[in-house]
């Protein structure tokens, strides 16, 4: 008998094995049996947004912030869109709320850091890469932008050291 759990799980397995359009069926049937499913919808959002339906995407992750305020991963996901989209005052808004409910997440702090680079607000920027690197300290995005981020800021000595520290990974 197909359970949502063993829907869910073929659905992310698919996702993840870049079908998403062979997912979004299972997670549709599973939210048939669980409409109050905040993973579910985050799941099917995750392979909306991989199939590039955005609009959709987006309505399944607010269905899941409805549910759970507190799932940071769906707002961190409409921020990429809103960031995708150049809707960056609405893309800083979900990053802040994912921030707000899970703290401790490089991506979303990446994430930020990359918009207020964008925006040209570099300190703020700094701020944010640092932050992913405390709490990842080999993510390699976030090294690479807080790289970048000290060149802006003629901080070329911290440029420097975190080029060095890239280099280090690039070896592995």
């Amino acid at each position: 008998m197909e359970t949502a759990a063993y829907l869910n799980d073929s659905g992310i397995a698919l996702t993840e094995a870049n079908r998403p359009n062979d997912a979004i069926p299972l997670f549709e049937k599973a939210l048939s049996m669980e409409p109050e499913n905040p993973l579910l919808w985050l799941n099917l959002g995750i392979a909306r947004q991989r199939t590039g339906d955005y609009e959709d995407a987006l309505n399944s992750f607010s269905h899941a912030v409805s549910i759970d305020g507190n799932l940071a991963e769906a707002w961190t996901s409409m921020g990429l869109i809103y960031y995708e989209t150049e809707q960056f005052e609405l893309s800083e808004e979900c990053y802040h709320s994912a921030l707000m409910a899970d703290d401790n997440n490089p991506k979303t702090w990446n994430n930020l850091g990359a918009l207020c680079f964008t925006e040209g607000r570099f300190e703020e920027a700094r701020h944010c890469f640092e932050e992913a690197v405390s709490i990842s300290p080999l993510y390699y995005e976030a090294l690479f932008n807080l790289c970048d981020t000290c060149r802006e800021l003629k901080d070329y000595r911290a440029a420097a050291e975190f080029a060095r520290i890239l280099a280090g990974q690039n070896r592995k």
